[in-house]
């Protein structure tokens, strides 16, 4: 009876101290697992949002839907490496970037053009920062070069510093900070285009 009695008391402080599992625990369980209706949960549940992160990146719509398929494919692989110090959509917003990279890097859009150059000179005389809002200002990062918009989306949207930045695209830390100067520049330059200001928040970290 006394060891019965031992047995119950240990069951009962193991249910007191074992963490219940969470929804996204138990998706990812049942995504490792194989299950298709999990699989697909995870997929509507984040889809969205990834892809807006793939357009932003993206040299075309096209370009994103294939960053943001071979994405999900990189993400249902290794999930079982997910060490959960995260939440679970910083982790696939982390895959979705560096499958943007790759793509940029294989079809060799990283290289500063000549245009790009003479924007920026322009742009150095170009309109105060004050009140545009970063929604705004999406269609025009897209008109950036290439390595100019993934150093500007990298900085002040996913908030990197500028020394990760420096180690994802193989450049210098002051590299970087150079790049984003002038992507800010350029987008300034944008604006003074169409007589319209933009929030000095979203872009002068």
């Amino acid at each position: 009876m006394a060891s019965y009695g031992r047995e119950a008391l240990n069951r009962q402080h193991l249910k007191l101290f074992t963490k219940p599992k969470s929804d996204e625990d138990k998706l990812i369980e049942g995504c490792i697992a194989g299950k298709r209706d999990m699989q697909r949960l995870l997929y509507e549940l984040y889809s969205k949002k990834m892809m807006v992160i793939c357009l932003r990146y993206a040299p075309t719509s096209f370009e994103a839907e294939d960053i943001m398929q071979e994405g999900f494919v990189k993400v249902f692989n290794n999930l079982q490496n997910f060490k959960k110090d995260c939440p679970l959509e910083f982790w696939i917003r982390r895959i979705m970037i560096n499958t943007a990279l790759k793509l940029l890097r294989q079809k060799q859009l990283l290289t500063v053009s000549h245009e790009t150059e003479e924007a920026v000179s322009v742009a150095a005389e170009a309109t105060n920062l004050s009140d545009y809002s970063l929604d705004e200002l999406l269609g025009m990062i897209q008109g950036l070069a290439p390595r100019y918009r993934m150093v500007f989306n990298l900085y002040a949207i996913e908030g990197y510093n500028h020394k990760e930045i420096g180690e994802m695209l193989g450049i210098s830390e002051g590299t970087s900070k150079s790049q984003f100067s002038r992507a800010r520049a350029i987008l300034q330059n944008m604006l003074a285009r169409q007589d319209k200001p933009y929030k000095e928040n979203v872009i002068s970290r």
